[in-house]
């Protein structure tokens, strides 16, 4: 895989051999993407080429098994946008274009279109059978030292402010692998990785400066298809974040545009006004509507304007270019409904024609169950909209575990929530299909959320280990993370310990972890790692029973298995009698513990522990 820069230098090199250099020479900046298959799901694909004046050359191919069945050209002379068609029957994998023009020299560009790994269509994403782990790579940990600090990146390391650079990258990842599996994890979640050249705050990932390009404080593109690798020896997947809504404000695109239209508001800063309900809304006014897609979140982040074909097809080629360079098991994407959602019914469907059996999770931070509904494939919409996308995360359950676990009980107040939440799951096309999380690395920590109770923590993550949907878990959940007196996310994303040198904690070792913290890490590694082969949990149907008296049970079955899980919130130890239990456990008669292995006869009653959650196996 060629780099921007090397594939400047190869085209200077091929057009010094041929003798062709000379005052009026064409310089190739960048060709995106750099490279591409043969054997894809769709036979053509777009080149953005970026050169001075290059919009004047005329293009040709070298091959006659790629052909150039479209070029197109915008205001900016500087940009020639070409789109190549590709015959399955292509075997060697560099191609010639070649670029003329009256009165200069023909100029060879080498462009590479590799073959396919075996089975890349097939790939299966993420499901309900995994554990998302959520790691944001700069606090995670610090692997290689020698790229702390790089002159042409501007926002420097210092670990003493939170909204600094920490040092962590790839390889801190890579060496800790065997921890996460420990953990029961089967999928990596990294927060954006890609270059966030940003003059400051640039850690969290979100504001990318070029697209193609592992920013450097983390490694390099290389490292990060050895961290797929890597991580599919471990029996691992890899996620990845993208952000199609916007970029940062010092992307290279900005300093010299490829189209008056590529950056809504005309590349003037505009803010969005949040309001996602305008998109369903029957009465709201288009200049809502606009108002909420076109926006931007802040004066960093110019949005952009996916209505241009040109830049849709750019988006959609990036997101297929990662998922076949570094063999991705899934995809999270960003802000998903501040994105124009015809492209985003574009973007998935384009994406899920070249791997039908790959997951993608959107998020769309609402605690309105018809909200996330809409956006889910299979919606039947009022508007007709066709959604494609698969997954969502489930905020309005996330919303409703911490106040659950915390409230005094009473008609609305308390476990209700929970039950309510899950009460709703007709409104969504497939609620199996959600992603379900207790905190992730916008909002406050698990263990902050429930004040520091780790009896809660442990109710809560149960829940998240067994209620339907995929689970996700934030890096530091093993080890109850906490950041009291405090909502500033620098410290909500905190480094994990022990990912430094020098770190007194230890997470990955145990070393000084204080008792909440090495019994929530025991029990986080037994409960996952039991949850991989509880096949009921996965896909198995659920019954519940309305909470009562701080008590909240359910069930989930299959044709092979029985699961009853119970949550005690009261401060002493209560007995369920059977009569109660019989509509959730049938004809059983014993109820196994799923790590003690301790039974109760069920037709005496079932002791809950006093503040506990318990997972029983029925027999």
């Amino acid at each position: 895989m060629k780099n921007k820069y090397a594939a400047k230098a190869s085209c200077i090199l091929l057009a010094l051999f041929f003798g062709q250099v000379n005052a009026n020479a064409l310089d190739i900046v960048r060709v995106d993407p750099p490279n591409w298959w043969v054997g894809m799901h769709s036979k053509t694909v777009q080149l953005s080429i970026y050169a001075k004046d290059i919009s004047s050359y005329q293009i040709s191919s070298s091959e006659d098994k790629v052909t150039i069945v479209r070029t197109d050209k915008t205001e900016n002379k500087n940009y020639l946008f070409v789109t190549l068609a590709i015959d399955p029957a292509l075997s060697t994998e560099t191609v010639f274009l070649n670029f003329k023009k009256l009165g200069a020299s023909t100029v060879r560009y080498p462009y590479t279109i590799a073959k396919r790994t075996a089975g890349s269509s097939a790939r299966k994403g993420f499901d309900n059978s995994d554990l998302i782990y959520l790691i944001t790579p700069d606090r995670f940990a610090n692997g290689d030292p020698s790229n702390d600090h790089i002159a042409a990146m501007g926002d420097r390391l210092d670990r003493s402010a939170e909204f600094s650079r920490h040092g962590g990258d790839l390889k801190g990842i890579v060496q800790n692998l065997g921890y996460l599996k420990s953990l029961g994890v089967t999928q990596l979640w990294l927060n954006p990785v890609l270059e966030n050249k940003q003059p400051n705050s640039s850690y969290h990932g979100y504001a990318i400066t070029d697209h193609y390009q592992v920013d450097p404080r983390y490694g390099d593109n290389a490292l990060y298809k050895q961290l797929a690798t890597q991580a599919k020896l471990h029996g691992i997947g890899l996620i990845i974040d993208l952000i199609p809504n916007h970029i940062g404000h010092k992307h290279w695109w900005m300093k010299d545009l490829p189209s008056d239209d590529w950056i809504n508001f005309n590349n003037t800063f505009s803010a969005t006004n949040h309001m996602r309900e305008s998109i369903q809304d029957p009465y709201a006014v288009e200049a809502d509507k606009q108002q909420f897609t076109d926006g931007w979140f802040v004066a960093t982040m110019p949005d952009l304007n996916q209505r241009n074909p040109l830049l849709a097809n750019y988006l959609i080629q990036n997101a297929i270019w990662w998922i076949e360079t570094a063999q991705l098991s899934g995809i999270r994407i960003d802000t998903w409904s501040y994105s124009d959602k015809q492209f985003l019914s574009q973007w998935s469907d384009r994406i899920l024609a070249e791997y039908p059996q790959l997951n993608m999770v959107g998020e769309e931070w609402s605690t309105t169950p018809s909200i996330i509904a809409y956006w889910q494939k299979g919606a039947s919409n009022s508007d007709n909209y066709v959604s494609n996308l698969p997954s969502l995360f489930d905020f309005p359950l996330q919303a409703s575990i911490a106040p659950a676990l915390k409230e005094e009980e009473s008609w609305n107040s308390g476990l209700i929530k929970l039950y309510k939440a899950v009460a709703s799951d007709s409104i969504y096309p497939n609620a199996n299909a959600l992603t379900i999380f207790a905190d992730n690395h916008d909002m406050s920590r698990l263990m902050t959320q429930v004040d520091g109770d780790a009896d809660l923590n442990k109710m809560a993550l149960t829940l998240i280990a067994t209620l339907r949907g995929t689970p996700q878990i934030f890096y530091g959940a093993e080890i109850a993370m906490q950041h009291p007196g405090t909502e500033s996310h620098g410290a909500i994303r905190a480094d994990f310990p022990g990912g430094w040198a020098d770190d007194e904690v230890n997470a990955f070792t145990g070393k000084n972890l204080n008792i909440d913290q090495s019994q929530t890490l025991d029990y986080v590694r037994k409960l996952f790692n039991w949850r991989k082969s509880a096949s009921a949990i996965h896909q198995g149907q659920m019954r519940h029973l309305a909470p009562m008296d701080g008590i909240y049970c359910f069930t989930r079955f299959n044709s092979e298995e029985r699961w009853l899980i119970c949550l005690n919130k009261n401060k002493d130890a209560v007995t369920l009698p059977h009569a109660q239990l019989v509509p959730l456990v049938n004809s059983g008669k014993i109820a196994k513990h799923f790590l003690s292995q301790e039974t109760q006869l069920l037709t005496q009653g079932l002791t809950l522990k006093a503040r506990s959650a318990d997972v029983y196996r029925i027999q």
